[in-house]
């Protein structure tokens, strides 16, 4: 057992790693990888018979008891408002680290399903276990405890000049840098900020908090790009767990390594990996660009289809392309990070501001364009 154990924790750190790497560009993708994202595969199924053998679930949660691992084990648990059945036999287990997305339609009870496994919600029937030692921080609940009179730099650490991120001592002036704030704009009143900047400082609230656990409904709603890449990037670095309620499909892809989906009558399904890897374990149908002369085409996941010479070289090349945006976006993204820009040179600040959305859109489309020329080939 002891021998198991070890394995499988060896086991759990690598497939983390493969995990966040495939998040991290188009070289997961690229053809030379293709055997390391076909052993990435494996190993997400190897992890998920081994979490669905009962004997073996047993020795996961006493360890993570003993460890402080355990964050919640849900065993057929039902919920019910009113005559309303929200939850029906909900079995998952969700272990420190796991980045948890919650896809469903409006009213699927996504937002219950998340007060259950937090504990503020008790079940009608089933067993519920939640973890020791939870320190939860939520994202919307920090929108209004902004003080809009005070300076940036006193709505973080509770106006403390020194805030401690990762067992490390930070000023507060030199986080928020971090954050893009330029030492001006940080003594600047909240009520000053853009939208985008409050985004930006609720985000440096949140992780100079002690949690182990972040919560996020909607999140993406009002960010603007900068401030959801920076999302993205901090949320795939959080050691803790994140449990993130989303539609935006390409967020969910890039952060989560888990999904609940709801798939009807109260019943939601438990699978590895993002958005797009559920729609392929299941074979969700997606629909086709629409063509120039007909009507959009219906084609199940998977299905493959000949490629006319145009397609080929396009796909070539979009490899190619993909990595020439993504440099370009990371040295956009480092001038923006110098706080000297938007002091000294305000036009060109917002010039780069543009030009990085414009990549982000660019690449969007490209990454798309690229899957659907590789999944027809």
């Amino acid at each position: 057992l002891h021998a198991e154990e070890k394995q499988n924790s060896v086991f759990d750190k690598r497939l983390a790693q493969e995990e966040v790497w495939i998040r991290r560009g188009i070289q997961a993708r690229r053809t030379r990888d293709q055997g390391r994202v076909q052993r990435l595969l494996a190993m997400r199924a190897q992890y998920s018979e081994r979490r669905n053998l009962p004997g073996q679930a047993k020795l996961v949660l006493q360890e993570a008891d003993r460890s402080g691992r355990l964050v919640a084990d849900a065993s057929n648990v039902s919920f019910s408002r009113g005559e309303r059945l929200i939850i029906k036999n909900l079995s998952t287990t969700i272990l420190r680290g796991d980045k948890i997305g919650i896809i469903g339609p409006n009213g699927a009870g996504k937002t219950t399903l998340l007060n259950l496994l937090l504990g503020k919600l008790a079940p009608d029937s089933g067993k519920l276990k939640l973890g020791t030692k939870q320190e939860i921080a939520y994202f919307d609940q920090l929108r209004a405890k902004l003080e809009d009179d005070k300076p940036v730099f006193e709505n973080i650490g509770e106006g403390k000049e020194f805030v401690e991120i990762n067992g490390q001592r930070k000023h507060v002036m030199s986080y928020l840098q971090e954050f893009l704030f330029t030492p001006d704009r940080a003594r600047s009143p909240v009520r000053a900020l853009s939208g985008g900047e409050r985004s930006r400082l609720l985000l440096a609230r949140l992780f100079s908090m002690p949690s182990n656990i972040i919560v996020l409904d909607e999140p993406t709603n009002d960010l603007d790009v900068e401030t959801l890449d920076l999302l993205e990037e901090l949320l795939i670095d959080y050691t803790g767990t994140v449990l993130l309620v989303s539609h935006d499909r390409e967020f969910l892809d890039n952060v989560v390594t888990r999904c609940l989906v709801y798939e009807g009558d109260g019943r939601f399904g438990d699978y590895v990996g993002g958005y797009e890897d559920w729609r392929r374990q299941t074979g969700q149908a997606v629909v086709t660009p629409v063509p120039k002369t007909g009507k959009p085409t219906l084609t199940p996941a998977g299905k493959s289809a000949r490629l006319n010479n145009p397609d080929q070289k396009e796909l070539k090349a979009l490899p190619q392309r993909i990595e020439k945006l993504e440099a370009e976006q990371a040295n956009v993204s480092a001038l923006l990070c110098d706080s000297r820009i938007f002091a000294q040179e305000r036009e060109k600040a917002r010039e780069l501001q543009t030009r990085l959305a414009d990549i982000k859109r660019e690449l969007k489309q490209s990454y798309e364009r690229w899957e659907l020329l590789e999944s027809q080939r």
